[in-house]
């Protein structure tokens, strides 16, 4: 079989590189002579004509032969890159570590040799490790020629191994989810249940202390046509990592295992709060009458313990310096936990009016951000209470309900002794701007008896 495959090679070789060349020379002389046929039979009609004619074939043919002797004898040299290494051993006891994946090989010979030697089928280097114990050994890496005329070096030809036995430990798989953005946003993965628990970890005993945990890579651009429900994913290969994320060289046994994975969508409808930014630098005398929506709720997409801390979707519109009515068009972005939205804009509406002022008297200061072991009271009575201003447009402040109002002053990092605080209100109506006539209290912190 062999010597059929370097018959077939030179067969191939003559084929390509002197039998076409010359084959298109004379088919390309055809061409043109065409037209000349007349002059050309004149020629060949005569016999000094005919061996002129032979002569200069008969030397054509003697260097293009010639050429590709001269050629084909000359040495070279060409290399095969990342040719695969194939160790023997007890891989069931023993680990071996050092041994280098891949070599290149030098084929050194005439070009009609090396020719054939790429064109043969090759043997993967190999390296014999039977018989060696555990330690360091130093072992040649051998080639099987495929010409006894080339001449073949490796690089490397000799590497520095070391033998270790192999050990086991048991360790617990857990999944990590990677991929997510593969499926479609509105679907999540709410449990994933593995068909085993425990693996075994193999290699060097110094290896296997590395290993902080094994993970299966449940891979989510592998589910076929994702919608909420179960579907197995088969052969999820397993990985160890260290106690830094890194991954660590051993054998994991199995390799691969089996997984079910449940896909949700939950979902919850809140309704959008729109919430002027810079209120207080509207234009003088004037104040928000109204503010609409063309859409008021939204759907928000996410997991379920996410979606119940949200009660609203804030939308902020700065209304900055306004003069006159005005419709915004804003982008809603994503609360934190939210991967998906209903809508991705909403258009909003805010009309004004002429700005009226109305008091609201005895509205009780509330105290925030007190500190643990820590009590608060008023120096004196008249810092218990406060007068808040309202300003706003006459239908607004008309409606207005005092319980909605808030004054309250912030004692975070405040300790022990006396404080002068500033006093902050705020309201459940956005299109009211609210004030304290009095800004400042004064306020003793006490530790707890």
């Amino acid at each position: 079989m062999k010597m059929l495959n370097i018959f077939k090679a030179i067969g191939h070789f003559i084929d390509k590189k002197i039998i076409l060349p010359i084959t298109k020379f004379f088919v390309a002389i055809s061409n043109k002579l065409k037209g000349n046929g007349g002059s050309i039979e004149k020629i060949l009609s005569k016999k000094s004509g005919l061996i002129i004619v032979s002569l200069i074939i008969a030397l054509g043919v003697f260097f293009i032969a010639d050429s590709k002797t001269t050629s084909l004898i000359e040495t070279s040299a060409e290399v095969l890159y990342d040719q695969p290494i194939t160790a023997t051993y007890n891989e069931e006891a023993y680990v071996v570590e050092g041994l280098p994946k891949t070599v290149d090989i030098t084929l050194i010979g005439r070009k009609s040799d090396v020719y054939l030697a790429k064109q043969l089928p090759t043997n993967d280097i190999t390296v014999d490790l039977t018989g060696l114990k555990p330690g360091v050994h130093k072992v040649n890496l051998k080639y099987k020629k495929a010409l006894s005329s080339v001449e073949y070096k490796l690089d490397p030809s000799v590497a520095t191994i070391v033998i270790y036995e192999k050990v086991s430990v048991e360790k617990e798989v857990n999944y990590e989810v990677i991929n997510k953005d593969k499926i479609d946003s509105k679907l999540m993965v709410e449990d994933v249940t593995l068909s085993t628990d425990k693996v075994f970890v193999k290699g060097n005993e110094a290896k296997l202390n590395e290993v902080a945990s094994v993970k299966a890579l449940i891979d989510l651009k592998n589910l076929v046509d994702p919608a909420v429900g179960e579907q197995e994913l088969k052969d999820v290969k397993l990985v160890a990592y260290d106690n830094k994320g890194k991954k660590v060289d051993v054998e994991v046994v199995p390799s691969k295992i089996n997984a079910t994975v449940k896909i949700t969508s939950p979902q919850k409808e809140v309704p959008i709060r729109v919430i002027p930014k810079n209120y207080k630098n509207i234009v003088f005398g004037k104040s928000i009458s109204n503010i609409t929506t063309d859409i008021t709720k939204v759907t928000v997409y996410g997991s379920s313990d996410k979606l119940e801390k949200i009660t609203y979707i804030p939308v902020y519109v700065d209304v900055s310096e306004l003069k006159e009515d005005k419709k915004y068009s804003i982008t809603i972005k994503k609360p934190t936990g939210v991967r998906a939205i209903s809508e991705n804009t909403v258009n909003v509406s805010v009309a004004l009016g002429d700005e009226t002022t109305k008091e609201i008297n005895d509205v009780y200061l509330e105290y925030e951000n007190l500190g643990d072991g820590l009590t608060v009271q008023a120096v004196d009575q008249n810092n218990t209470k406060v007068t808040v201003s309202v300003k706003g447009v006459q239908s607004v402040l008309s409606g207005l309900d005092p319980t909605t109002i808030k004054a309250y002053v912030d004692l975070k990092g405040l300790g022990v002794g006396e404080h002068e605080i500033p006093v902050e209100v705020s309201g459940s109506d956005l299109r009211i701007k609210y004030s304290s006539k009095t800004t400042k209290v004064t306020l003793r912190i006490t530790e707890k008896k």
